[in-house]
């Protein structure tokens, strides 16, 4: 059993190794808060509190996320909800004056040795189900993750074909982050916000939302470090979590935002893929020290995805592990390479079922398979005793004359009129 598990375990890390690296667009709300960015903010926050300030300041470029639709970015609330070794800190926004909606939470869960585990978790109205950030973990007893595993102890491929090197921690190693240190003191007091709808801290300015490509564009540049230091993960690290999150008192929903998503108010932030190169820009002069400012972002399909450099699987076009369409040609089969490095090949992806004649010209039966028929006669072998798929004595002429007349393309050349029952006018 324990064998079996690690397997699995295995194959599904494996199987997310191009997910890691590609900045998801879910076409869900969820598209205008970057997950990969808030666990960064996380991670360098001491405190909750500062963690939310951080989070709703403009120049993070972190919360993009207007769900009344007042056309102002909403405030992040952020709370915390401890449930003995398990803290659920809960990103949330205010909808309206009586309804809250969530946002994310992240789940920090310390284990008997003192280790902690840490997920990030997008609630499955903004990103679908089973959306999971966490740190690129390196010691895991509970998984498979101390097998050398291609998948995030090597390299990840970005969005413009670049490889990084992937950075992993050790679950001690989140133990020692500030902020996660500062929840497990003995004198920590919970923090829950206190703010909420129209009252807000007196520093904060609200801010028109960016249209998505914008965003995309900003936070493009820093796939190098998401991707290097974080990893979508297929399972819920606490058991029975979702059942319990979800169903809890603490999990908040909004009528308001739950109609206006049905209505298909939040479709306009995809309208204006070249505001792109603006969300670029900013990063550039932002950062223009940081080692991806010189890379040239992707073009976009019709659909405004990005059209990535690489062929693989990506996590979602609606929801997360999704085919990309239009830019993965081979979603079926991530791993083969062959059409893209031997283009001579005569066999390409779509097996049209007529080039091999080509390869075998010695072949006698071109025309048995051609691959929307099964191999139903052997005419070359008999030609004098079965020439066609009903061997019947009494009606050998009727039969052949029609064949050809109407399925032309499956009886090519190769079969000689005088290989037809002709010669035999008399059974």
């Amino acid at each position: 059993m324990i064998i079996l598990r690690i397997i699995l375990l295995l194959v599904m890390s494996l199987s997310l190794q191009a997910q890691n690296a590609s900045q998801d667009k879910l076409d869900l709300p969820g598209d205008n808060l970057n997950l990969y960015a808030v666990l960064k903010i996380f991670r360098e926050s001491e405190t909750l509190e500062a963690f939310e300030r951080t989070l709703n300041d403009d120049s993070s470029q972190v919360n993009n996320l207007d769900l009344d639709g007042d056309n102002q970015i909403d405030y992040i609330r952020v709370s915390d909800y401890p449930d003995g070794a398990i803290h659920n800190i809960t990103l949330k926004v205010a909808v309206s004056k009586d309804e809250d909606q969530d946002v994310a939470v992240i789940v920090v869960k310390k284990l008997a040795d003192g280790k902690v585990e840490i997920q990030l978790i997008g609630d499955e109205d903004l990103y679908g189900k089973n959306y999971i950030v966490e740190p690129n973990i390196r010691d895991d007893e509970n998984t498979a993750s101390e097998t050398p595993n291609p998948g995030y102890t090597r390299t990840v491929q970005l969005d413009d074909g670049e490889t990084v090197r992937v950075e992993t921690v050790t679950t001690y190693q989140i133990s020692q982050w500030p902020v996660v240190q500062y929840v497990f003191i003995p004198t920590y007091t919970v923090w829950r916000s206190p703010w909420y709808w129209s009252h807000y801290p007196a520093y904060w300015r609200p801010w028109k939302p960016h249209y998505w490509h914008y965003y995309y564009g900003y936070h493009f540049h820093w796939q190098y470090h998401y991707f290097s230091h974080y990893r979508r993960w297929p399972q819920y690290r606490v058991p029975g979590w979702y059942n319990r999150y979800y169903g809890s008192s603490f999990r908040s929903r909004s009528v308001v935002f739950q109609n206006r998503y049905r209505q298909g108010a939040y479709r306009n932030t995809y309208s204006r893929p070249q505001m792109a190169v603006q969300g670029s820009a900013v990063f550039v002069k932002r950062y223009p020290k940081a080692p991806s400012v010189n890379t040239k972002l992707p073009a976009f399909d019709k659909t405004g995805r990005p059209v990535v450099a690489r062929p693989g699987l990506r996590p979602g076009t609606g929801r997360p592990g999704d085919p990309t369409p239009g830019t993965r040609p081979v979603v079926t089969k991530p791993g083969v390479t062959r059409p893209a490095t031997r283009p001579g090949l005569t066999r390409p992806v779509t097996r049209p079922g007529v080039t091999k004649p080509v390869t075998r010209p010695g072949v006698t039966r071109p025309a048995t398979r051609p691959g929307t028929r099964p191999p139903v006669t052997k005419p070359v072998n008999r030609p004098g005793i079965r020439p066609v798929t009903k061997p019947a004595g009494t009606r050998p002429v009727t039969k052949p004359v029609t064949r050809p007349a109407t399925r032309p393309s499956t009886r090519p050349a190769n079969r000689p009129i005088e290989s037809r029952p002709v010669t035999r006018p008399v059974v």
